[in-house]
């Protein structure tokens, strides 16, 4: 059989892959503190018996756009946004350190200072709990500072800081959790040259109306490998109709 039929089937489901990393881009358009993938095809020769005359396509998912969403004010205390470079430090699912944007945290029941996502927060020893207070502030570099429930204003005391984090970039990976993690799996050591807004969240960076362009092109893209196979497809039988006749 013709290796173009291979070579078809092969791009239809490089392309279906490539649908999937920029479906799930888009449908993070609104996500807090999102970071976008990036998307490539690459040729490789499909070798065989003869020469490799025939290549396919390949995608991959070479890095993530590390480029920062827009900073929105929102008024609320446990709303912070990355000013710049950084990243918050976080407990993974796994129980292990990994670092996000999204900075919409939330107290629990018990007093667990969590992502909206549900994320243990990580400060100077470990998740981050804090005791009942009337009032709670978050500095520019992380610290946290209330006042408990039944003292006056001037009782203000700092009762932990939240860990922020500055890795190089090109140490970072985003996994399956869509959490980064250092490539070494090691702890990253507190960065004093990271500092938050608060009262502010920072969104997405995808670009709704780039990625929806890329879904139809990618549409097309698959409607013509399919094509392509029904093409091959029928070269095949009208080469076997031949050798019958013959």
């Amino acid at each position: 059989m013709d290796r173009s039929l291979y070579v078809a089937m092969s791009g239809a489901k490089q392309i279906l892959q490539a649908q999937t990393s920029n479906s799930n881009n888009l449908s993070n358009a609104n996500t807090t503190g999102f970071r976008s993938d990036l998307q490539q095809f690459r040729s490789m020769p499909v070798f065989g018996p003869g020469h490799p005359s025939r290549v396919y396509a390949m995608a991959e998912r070479p890095a993530t756009d590390f480029k920062a969403g827009s900073i929105i004010s929102t008024g609320r205390d446990l709303d912070i946004a990355i000013k710049g470079e950084g990243w918050i430090a976080v407990q993974s699912p796994e129980g292990s350190e990994a670092y996000t944007r999204a900075g919409d945290l939330r107290l629990t029941a018990e007093g667990l200072l969590q992502t909206g996502g549900g994320l243990a927060v990580l400060g100077n020893g470990g998740p981050i709990a804090l005791p009942p207070s009337q009032k709670l502030e978050i500095g520019s570099d992380g610290t946290i500072s209330m006042v408990p429930l039944g003292q006056t204003s001037d009782s203000l005391a700092v009762v932990d800081q939240i860990k922020l984090v500055k890795p190089p970039l090109d140490q970072l990976e985003k996994l399956n959790d869509g959490l980064m993690h250092l490539k070494e799996d090691k702890p990253v050591p507190v960065s004093d040259q990271v500092f938050i807004v608060s009262g502010a969240l920072e969104s997405s960076n995808v670009n709704s109306i780039d990625a929806m362009v890329r879904m139809i092109e990618l549409a097309r893209q698959f409607e013509l490998q399919v094509k392509m196979m029904k093409t091959a497809s029928d070269n095949d039988a009208a080469g076997a109709q031949l050798m019958r006749m013959g």
